[in-house]
């Protein structure tokens, strides 16, 4: 069993993930930008493992690009739904089966980490919740542990209840990250906790870099439900010259049917193409293609990643002036921060952004979310909670 001693330099710190969200196959975009972090870890010298839920049709061990994850089981077949399709909040609020399932997955969160906790130096939970609250009450073995904020997670702590949660969790961890300087803000607003150190998620800038090809049209990537903004988008296409393109719309969600519906009532159905969800490196041409990417969002955003994969791919952005977008976006000379649930705002800013030539990719966003350059500063966390 693995001691608590000071390590020297040559040692390899291993880290285990836990995570309500990670890639179920290669190249899936759920929780990716956790696996990219493992990735860009074991290529730091630091070795990572990755404990998350299971889901139908999951094996119960897996390995993605030679990072091993363990799915667990927390409620039968049928009923494992809570993870990965961005549906959480939804089911728990709609349902007393989903409650209690939550609480299922929590437990057998812990458990699992409980299990293999000895095995490792540090324990990293990615969002406070569901998944730092459990392990910040047991289940750890002793080991420090590190969680992240994400966003989703923090947004869920304006209650009074949820509140008194965050910041119980806050008082028993070694360290908090946020990726984000709003989170970060956010997190001592609500928990009067020392500041989170900010760190944002890796992209991989070895495959979202700029195209050569003409651009053309409008780019929208992301979960179509209220929060995402892309029924303003919709409102005000009609007041967008037609000069611009079309409005290609990557992914899926709830409010999907209804948005679909809206595009018919404004009369710009024949402007817009909707594809779906699509695997990751089918993003890279969309974006190395687009005139622009729009991310008109109406709440704030943990970081907004598809800012930063847009921006490695030479494309301006137009985005909501909220959350993380301002770290993404804010100082961009092409790009474009606006009002929130701003129509006409929105509007000039796209005419105004499409006129430009498009940049290439930005070197200091470049050197930001590179995948090393975010390992590093993990890797020396590490260190320093392992001391």
């Amino acid at each position: 069993m693995r001691g608590r001693a000071t390590r020297t330099t040559d040692q390899r710190v291993r880290v285990l993930f836990v995570t309500h969200n990670a890639p179920r196959h290669a190249g899936d975009a759920p929780g990716s930008f956790v696996l990219r972090l493992a990735v860009a870890l074991r290529d730091a010298g630091v070795t990572v493992e990755i404990i998350a839920p299971h889901a139908a049709g999951l094996t119960a061990h897996d390995t993605i690009e030679g990072i091993r994850i363990e799915r667990v089981r927390y409620a039968p077949d049928a009923r494992e739904t809570l993870a990965y399709e961005g549906t959480m909040a939804q089911q728990v609020a709609a349902s007393w089966t989903a409650k209690r399932d939550l609480l299922g997955l929590m437990l057998a969160l812990q458990r699992a980490t409980a299990r293999r906790a000895s095995e490792f130096d540090v324990v990293h939970a990615h969002w406070w919740f569901p998944t730092g609250l459990p392990l910040a009450f047991g289940g750890r073995g002793g080991r420090p542990l590190v969680v992240t904020l994400h966003g989703s997670d923090v947004r869920l702590a304006g209650g009074s209840l949820a509140r008194r949660l965050f910041r119980a969790v806050a008082a028993r961890t070694a360290r908090i990250t946020a990726v984000s300087e709003w989170l970060a803000q956010e997190t001592v607003r609500l928990t009067g906790a020392t500041r989170p150190t900010v760190v944002p998620m890796p992209v991989d800038t070895s495959v979202f870099t700029p195209g050569t090809g003409l651009r053309a049209g409008m780019l929208f990537v992301g979960k179509l439900d209220a929060q995402k903004g892309l029924r303003v988008l919709l409102d005000a296409l009609p007041t967008i010259s037609a000069s611009v393109g079309m409005l290609t719309i990557v992914g899926d969600g709830p409010d999907a049917a209804a948005l679909r519906a809206h595009a018919v009532a404004r009369g710009v159905q024949d402007r817009v193409q909707w594809l779906g969800v699509l695997p990751q490196p089918s993003l890279v041409p969309l974006y190395q293609q687009a005139r622009v990417v729009v991310l008109p969002a109406t709440a704030p955003e943990g970081l907004g990643l598809v800012a930063v994969e847009a921006q490695l791919c030479g494309a301006p952005v137009v985005a909501s002036a909220t959350g993380g977008l301002v770290d993404v976006v804010g100082g961009a000379p092409t790009s474009r921060l606006v009002p929130p649930v701003d129509v006409a705002a929105l509007s000039t800013a796209i005419s105004e952004v499409s006129a430009l030539a498009a940049p290439t990719a930005l070197a200091p966003t470049i050197a930001r979310f590179t995948p090393a350059a975010v390992a590093a500063q993990y890797a020396a966390l590490y260190r320093e909670v392992t001391a």
